[in-house]
C-alpha cells in the first residue's frame, strides 16, 4: 500500500531482484531440532511437523514487500531486526534484501507499510572505535558488510555474520523484550557496543541514564509518520563495560560502551515500553529474567508454534506449505502490543492510562484500510479473544480522541488512507458473536465517526455523494463510506436500533450516485457533471492508489444491487471478463502500488482483493476458481520478492491464508465465506471454543483447480458459500476437485448480499454534458444512475428560479447556473440537489501554453488556465494544473485589443508535496500579436525553512499602455530544486496554477 501522505507522491522507487534462498533450510532444520528437543512434541495430534520450520521471514524483504526478517513474538511490542536502509520507499521496514550493508539492529519495525517509522534504539557491535562525524545526524556510520549466505531467520530468531568486524550477531525476543548475543571471533582489539538514538527519524527528545557498569536506561521521543512516538528502554549486559562515553552530535545522542579486550560473548537483555523506563524494566524482568539465549529462543518458538498451529494446512507441494505458514506468520505480526505487563499504556491523548482488566491488552499499528478486508476476518476465526481486545482498544482510542482509529500508529492517528474501517472490524466481530465489549458504546462511536467533518464526511452525509472539488480521491471515499455505512446498519439492526439501522441502510446505497450507466464505472463528479474525459485505466486523484477499473466493483455489501446497475448477471460477468483480460497498461500518474496485475486487476494493492470471488455471484464459480488459482500460484512465492505488493501489516498474506484454505469473505460485516479454489489436501481451523472445522480437497493437484462437488458434514451443499456459524460449530467441508469446470456449480446459490434498493433511496441526477465551458450554445440533458424506474422524475431550475419538471433536453446560449434534483413519487421525497455553472467561453481570449503541463495534473486540459474554475488548498481535487521542473510560459491573444487591464495569476503552495510558489511573475506585451517586449517583473515571497500548511495566493500585475495591446505573455519562474532542508532536497519542484484572469 502506497500510503497517501502527500509528499510521498513524488518519491522515486527502486527496483529489486528476485532471489532463491541458498543454504538456509539445513541451518534452519538444525536450529529447530535443538529447540524442539527443549519444547517436546507438538500437542496438536494431527500436526507432526513443527510449523515454524515452514516459515521464511525473508519473504517480502525484496521487491516492494517492505517486510523485515528480524525477531518478533506474535503481536509483540518488540521487533528486533537488522537495519540496512535509512530511507526510501523500499526501506519502510528498515531492511531490503538487495542491500549488503547493516548499520545495526533496532527494536521496532513496521511490517509491509508504505510509509516509514520506528527503527528505535539502534545497537551496533563493533571491533574498532567508530569515527563519528559531528555534522551528520544519522548517516554517520559506514555500516558493516554481510552476506545472505551467513544470514538466518526463523520465527523469533535472527542471526548474521558481520564480515568487517568478524562478529556473529544473534537476537531473540519476548513480547516486550529481547536478547542480543554478539560473539566476537576476532580476539584482538577492543570490543564496543554503540547505542544510537539518532537513527533515521527526527528526534524530539532523547537521553541515556547509566545506572551501573551493567545497566542503563533511556528514552527517545521522535517524529516521523507518527507525530510523537515514545519509546523507553532498560538494558542490562552479561558482563560489565569498562567505559561509557556519551557522544553528542549537534545535541543528538549516541552512547559508546567499551568492554574488556578479552570479551568473547556479550549478551544484552533489553525491555521497552511506550510508558516510561520503569515500565521497560518491569516488562523485561517479567519476561526474561536472565541471559539464557537458547531458553528464550525456545520460549518464543513455543509461542509461534501455538499460534501457527491454530490452522492445520497440508499440501503435497512443500513449497505451498512454506508460503502458507509464512503468510500466517506475517498475519500474526500485527497489531502490536502497546500496553505494559502491568496494564499501563500511552493513549491517543498522550496521557498514561491503566487497563481495568489485568488480562486485557492495548494494541497499536492498525492499518485498517488494508486489514479490514482479510486480516481481521481471519482473526475472527483464529484470534477471537484478541479480536475482543482489538475492539476494546478502538473504544478506548475513541474516548481519548473522540474518534475511532483510521490508521493508528504508536498512539498517534496518522489519518493515512481513507474510510472509517474500524466500524467494519467491530461490526464483523459483532455479527459473528464476538461481543465482549460495550456494543452500544461501540455503535455510538461508529455513528459519531461517520458524521464528523473530516474528509467531506459531512458533505457526504448531507448530499449522498462527494464532489471532486470538495475532496481528493472522492470516488474511492464515497464507495468505502457507503460500505462502512452498511456495517453500521448491520450492527444497529442487531442492536434493535431501527432508526439508525434504516438511516445507514439508505446511506449504504450512496455508491449508486457515482455510477455512470453509460460507461459502467464509478466516476468522479463535479456537482451534477461527470469529470471528462474519462479513461478507466487512468490513474488520477479521484481514486486512492488505483484507477476506475480497480474500484469498479467496490460495493462488496451490495453485489446484487451492483449487478442490477450493470444490467444483470451476464453484464456483470462481462465487466469482470473485460477487467481480467484488459491490457495491464495504465495511463495518468505513476502509482507504485498498482502491481500484481492480471489485466486491470491489481493484486498488489487492496481495492482489488475481493474481485475474483464476484464470479460466484453471476453463476460462474469456475471463473472464481480459475482466477484465484492464478493469483495463488503466480503472485505468491517462497522468495524475498515473493509478494506482489506491500505486505501491509498482514493483509497481503491473510488473503493467501484464507484463499488457500478455500474460503474468502467478500463483505466483512456479512458473516459469509465464499468458496474458491483451495490449495490444501487437508486442513483445519482449531477454534478457541474447543471445536475444529476440517477441510479436505479430494483429488487436489495443480491441474485439478475446479471444484466438482461440495459437501458440508456429509451432505451435499448446493451453494458456493458457508456461514461463520457453520464453521464455529465445528464440522467438515469436503471439496472434490477436477481438471474441468463443473456445470453443476453454475446453478448454485451465492452468498447473501444486498440485492434490492430501499424504496426511500432517491438517486441524484446527473447532467449529460461533458464540459461546463461552451462556445455558442449548450444542450442541457439529465439522466439517473438507476435506469427505467417509474418512481423517479427530475426537476431543474436556472439561476435560482422556480423548479421545472424536466421532460426533454433544452439549450442555453449564455452563462447559466442550473440546479437539478430527483423526485421519488413513491416515497414523496426529493434527493439533494446538484448544480453546474455553465460558462459561455470568452471569445475575446485564446490561450497558448508554451510549457507542457504534467498529464496527471491536467485539470480541464489546454484551456484550464482560462476556464473560470479556481482551486482550493488541496492540489488533488483536479482544479490545478501542474508543471514539474520548468518555468511556465503562456501566451494570451486578445480578439479586441486592450490598453489598461489587470493580470491575476492564481498559484498554490504545498511544500510537503514539493509544490512551491514561483519566484517571479513576468509580463511581456505585444501590440502586433507577434513580437513581444518586457513590461514588468514581480518577485514572489518564498517559504521559510518549514512545512507550513498548504495555501494559495493570487498575484496581480497592472498592465497599461498608450498603444493597443493584442497579446501578452505570462512567465512564472520555477525556483529550482528543493532546498537542502526539504525531504526532496535536490529534486525539481512543482508549480501549480489554476487561473490567469484578465480584468
Amino acid at each position: 500500500m502506497y500510503k497517501y501522505c502527500s509528499f510521498i507522491l513524488f518519491l522515486l522507487f527502486s527496483g529489486a531482484n528476485s532471489f532463491s534462498q541458498n543454504g538456509s533450510t539445513e541451518e534452519l532444520k538444525k536450529s529447530s531440532d535443538k529447540i524442539q528437543s527443549i519444547l517436546g512434541k507438538p500437542k496438536i495430534s494431527n500436526q507432526q511437523t513443527s510449523k515454524t520450520l515452514f516459515v521464511n521471514p525473508f519473504v517480502g524483504t525484496g521487491g516492494h514487500g517492505h517486510t523485515y526478517p528480524g525477531a518478533s513474538a506474535p503481536f509483540g511490542m518488540m521487533q528486533l531486526s537488522p537495519d540496512t536502509r535509512y530511507d526510501g520507499w523500499d526501506g519502510c521496514g528498515g531492511y531490503h534484501f538487495d542491500d549488503s550493508i547493516i548499520y545495526g539492529f533496532s527494536h521496532t519495525h513496521l511490517s509491509g507499510t508504505g510509509v516509514s517509522d520506528y527503527a528505535d534504539l539502534l545497537i551496533t557491535p563493533l571491533s574498532s572505535k567508530p569515527k563519528i562525524k559531528a555534522k551528520k545526524v544519522s548517516k554517520d556510520l559506514k555500516g558493516q558488510r554481510f552476506s545472505h549466505e551467513e544470514e538466518n531467520a526463523t520465527p523469533g530468531y535472527y542471526s548474521v555474520d558481520l564480515i568487517d568486524s568478524k562478529i556473529k550477531a544473534e537476537m531473540t525476543v519476548d513480547v516486550h523484550s529481547g536478547l542480543h548475543k554478539y560473539t566476537f571471533n576476532d580476539e584482538e582489539g577492543k570490543k564496543y557496543i554503540l547505542l544510537d538514538l539518532d537513527y533515521r527519524d527526527e528526534v524530539i527528545s532523547a537521553d541515556f541514564t547509566i545506572t551501573n557498569k551493567n545497566s542503563l536506561e533511556g528514552h527517545r521521543i521522535s517524529k516521523a509518520w507518527a507525530e510523537e512516538q515514545h519509546i523507553y528502554f532498560y538494558l542490562e549486559s552479561n558482563i560489565g563495560w569498562t567505559k561509557a562515553k556519551l557522544i553528542k552530535t549537534k545535541g543528538k545522542h549516541k552512547l559508546l560502551l567499551t568492554f574488556p579486550d578479552n570479551s568473547k560473548e556479550i549478551i544484552l537483555r533489553i525491555g521497552i515500553s511506550a510508558v516510561d523506563e520503569a515500565g521497560a524494566k518491569t516488562n523485561l524482568n517479567t519476561e526474561i529474567q536472565g541471559f539464557d539465549f537458547l531458553a528464550q529462543r525456545a520460549k518464543v518458538v513455543k509461542m509461534w508454534e501455538r499460534e501457527l498451529s491454530k490452522i492445520y494446512f497440508h499440501s503435497a507441494d512443500n513449497e505451498i506449505n512454506k508460503v502458507f505458514y509464512t503468510a500466517l506468520y506475517h498475519s500474526y505480526l500485527n497489531p502490536n502490543t502497546f500496553s505494559d505487563v502491568d496494564g499501563r499504556y500511552r493513549g491517543m491523548d498522550k496521557a498514561i492510562h491503566q487497563l481495568i482488566d489485568p488480562k486485557d491488552n492495548h494494541y497499536t499499528v492498525f492499518s485498517l484500510w488494508d486489514t479490514f478486508r482479510a486480516t481481521h476476518p481471519l482473526f475472527t476465526l483464529t484470534q477471537v479473544e484478541k479480536t475482543n481486545q482489538f475492539v476494546r482498544t478502538f473504544l478506548r482510542m475513541n474516548e481519548e480522541q473522540n474518534d475511532l482509529p483510521v490508521w493508528e500508529l504508536a498512539g498517534n492517528e496518522t489519518e493515512c488512507m481513507i474510510g472509517y474501517h474500524s466500524v467494519s472490524v467491530i461490526a464483523d466481530a459483532y455479527m459473528k458473536g464476538i461481543q465482549d465489549y460495550d456494543a452500544v458504546k461501540a455503535l455510538t462511536a461508529m455513528v459519531r465517526t461517520s458524521k464528523d467533518t473530516t474528509y467531506s464526511k459531512d458533505f457526504y452525509s448531507q448530499n449522498g455523494y462527494i464532489s471532486l472539488d470538495k475532496e481528493p480521491e472522492s470516488v474511492s471515499k464515497i464507495l468505502e463510506y457507503a460500505y462502512d455505512d452498511f456495517c453500521i446498519a448491520q450492527m444497529a439492526t442487531n442492536l434493535k436500533q431501527q432508526r439508525t439501522a434504516y438511516e445507514y441502510e439508505l446511506r449504504s446505497m450512496n455508491f449508486i450516485n457515482h455510477f455512470n450507466p453509460n460507461t459502467g464505472f464509478f466516476q468522479a463528479r463535479r456537482g451534477g457533471m461527470w469529470m471528462a474525459p474519462f479513461h478507466p485505466d487512468e490513474v488520477n486523484f479521484n481514486f486512492t492508489e488505483a484507477n476506475a477499473w480497480q474500484y469498479s466493483l467496490f460495493a462488496p455489501h451490495a453485489v446484487g444491487v451492483l449487478t442490477k446497475l450493470h444490467g444483470g448477471k451476464p453484464a456483470l460477468e462481462k465487466h469482470l471478463d473485460r477487467m481480467f483480460t484488459a491490457s495491464s497498461e495504465t495511463s495518468g500518474r505513476d502509482q507504485a502500488d498498482i502491481t500484481g496485475l492480471i489485466g486491470q486487476y491489481a493484486h498488489g494493492n487492496e481495492p482489488s482483493h475481493h474481485m475474483a470471488y464476484l464470479y460466484n455471484y453471476v453463476y460462474r464459480p469456475d471463473k472464481t476458481q480459475n482466477y484465484v488459482d492464478s493469483i495463488l500460484y503466480n503472485l505468491y512465492h517462497n522468495a524475498p520478492d515473493g509478494l506482489s505488493g506491500n505486505e501491509d501489516c498482514g493483509q497481503m498474506s491473510s488473503w493467501f491464508v484464507l484463499s488457500a484454505m478455500g474460503l474468502y469473505q467478500v463483505a466483512p460485516g456479512s458473516p459469509f465465506y465464499d468458496i474458491g479454489r483451495p490449495l490444501l489436501k487437508e486442513g483445519a481451523f482449531y477454534l478457541e471454543n474447543g471445536k475444529s472445522f476440517e477441510i479436505r480437497a479430494i483429488n487436489q493437484s495443480k491441474a485439478n483447480k475446479f471444484v466438482q462437488n461440495i459437501e458440508l458434514n456429509g451432505k451435499e451443499l448446493n451453494r458456493t458459500y458457508i456461514t461463520h456459524d457453520e464453521i464455529t460449530k465445528g464440522g467438515e467441508l469436503v471439496l472434490t476437485m477436477g481438471v474441468n469446470p463443473s456445470e453443476k456449480l453454475n446453478s448454485y446459490e451465492s452468498a447473501p448480499t444486498l440485492s434490492s434498493i430501499p424504496e426511500e433511496f432517491t438517486p441524484l441526477p446527473f447532467f449529460r454534458a461533458e464540459n461546463r465551458i461552451f462556445d455558442d450554445r449548450q444542450t442541457i440533458d439529465f439522466s439517473l444512475p438507476i435506469q427505467n424506474s417509474k418512481d423517479f422524475s427530475i426537476e431543474y431550475r436556472t439561476d435560482q428560479g422556480n423548479w421545472i419538471s424536466f421532460t426533454e433536453p433544452f439549450d442555453i446560449d449564455k452563462s447559466t447556473s442550473i440546479e437539478a434534483r430527483t423526485y421519488n413519487s413513491f416515497a414523496k421525497i426529493y434527493s439533494a440537489s446538484v448544480s453546474v455553472e455553465f460558462v459561455k467561453k470568452n471569445t475575446d481570449l485564446s490561450l497558448n501554453l508554451l510549457t507542457p503541463f504534467s498529464l496527471p495534473y491536467a485539470s480541464s486540459g489546454e484551456n484550464a488556465l482560462i476556464d473560470g474554475i479556481r482551486g482550493n488548498n488541496e492540489f488533488r481535487t483536479g482544479d490545478w494544473q501542474g508543471f514539474y521542473g520548468f518555468d511556465v510560459k503562456s501566451e494570451i491573444q486578445f480578439e479586441k485589443p486592450k490598453q489598461k487591464f489587470t493580470v491575476e495569476v492564481g498559484m498554490l503552495e504545498d511544500l510537503k508535496s514539493w509544490i512551491f510558489y514561483p519566484t517571479e511573475l513576468s509580463i511581456e506585451i505585444s501590440t502586433d500579436g507577434t513580437s513581444f517586449r518586457p513590461l514588468t517583473t514581480q518577485k514572489i515571497n518564498q517559504s521559510t525553512k518549514d512545512y507550513r500548511p498548504a495555501g494559495t495566493t493570487r498575484i496581480s500585475v497592472e498592465v497599461g499602455s498608450t498603444e493597443n495591446i493584442k497579446a501578452i505573455r505570462v512567465f512564472m519562474k520555477n525556483g529550482g530544486n528543493c532546498p537542502d532542508w526539504h525531504l526532496g532536497a535536490g529534486f525539481p519542484t512543482w508549480i501549480f496554477l489554476d487561473e490567469i484572469t484578465i480584468k
